[in-house]
């Protein structure tokens, strides 16, 4: 048995993860998709100190609490900047990282920088609420159904996403066990329509190993293509 750690995007919550979390479950493995602070169900707790630190430190607590160990940590979208920080934390605990249409960040980087020109563009759409920058309301641009084009899934994405605070966004990673973190098995699940776009060489490690996969599908690829994404999952389960 496996066991998976699933982590959000941006102002999504562990909710997007329902339909592969179910396959992955049936097929026998343990799963946690976890919703990090002010966001989704926990969006009550939203505050000025909601920055990538913190929700590198709520995946790292998920960890450590339920003495997880040997997990396959995937990352959607932003995602991908916490996912990467929480094994630099505990490196120990984490067997397998999946980058899942997600940033692939190097140390200093923040998600404006490898994301620019989109994280600028959906900036001009954000508010000030309580004090904090928050960005990413349902049906904004730049991305307003995050490539879903089922009316009901639309429906559905759009009652449950929760705007995000331009401070986990514009925050530097900071990482500190760099010969452990890169030392961990990496995959990467791009959308089809992103992979020409991602640096090669942040690939190449993925792809040496023949861990390299497209999904042709939108950006919300665990909503549109649940069953594709959970039987790559399930590859990385040893035999």
């Amino acid at each position: 048995m496996a066991t998976y750690v699933l982590v959000h995007g941006g102002a999504h919550g562990g909710w997007c993860y329902q339909r592969v979390a179910k396959l992955l479950r049936a097929a026998g493995h343990e799963v946690y998709a976890p919703t990090l602070t002010g966001l989704g169900e926990r969006s009550h707790l939203l505050s000025p100190g909601v920055d990538l630190d913190l929700h590198i430190a709520d995946i790292t607590a998920v960890l450590r609490y339920e003495d997880l160990r040997d997990v396959i940590l995937v990352g959607h979208s932003y995602g991908g900047m916490v996912i990467t920080g929480v094994a630099d934390r505990a490196a120990n605990r984490v067997g397998h990282i999946v980058y899942l249409d997600s940033a692939m960040p190097i140390n200093g980087e923040s998600l404006v920088d490898v994301a620019g020109p989109i994280m600028r563009a959906a900036r001009a759409f954000s508010q000030v609420v309580d004090g904090v920058e928050l960005l990413l309301f349902a049906g904004t641009e730049p991305m307003p159904t995050y490539g879903v084009t089922d009316p009901d899934d639309i429906a559905w994405l759009q009652q449950k996403l929760t705007p995000q605070p331009w401070s986990c966004f514009e925050q530097p990673l900071r990482l500190t066990n760099e010969t452990e973190l890169w030392a961990i098995p990496q995959t990467v699940i791009s959308c089809t329509s992103t992979l020409a776009d991602r640096l090669p060489d942040r690939l190449e490690r993925s792809r040496a190993a023949g861990r390299l996969w497209d999904i042709d599908t939108g950006h919300d690829l665990m909503i549109t293509e649940p069953g594709a994404v959970a039987d790559l999952l399930l590859r990385l389960v040893p035999a």
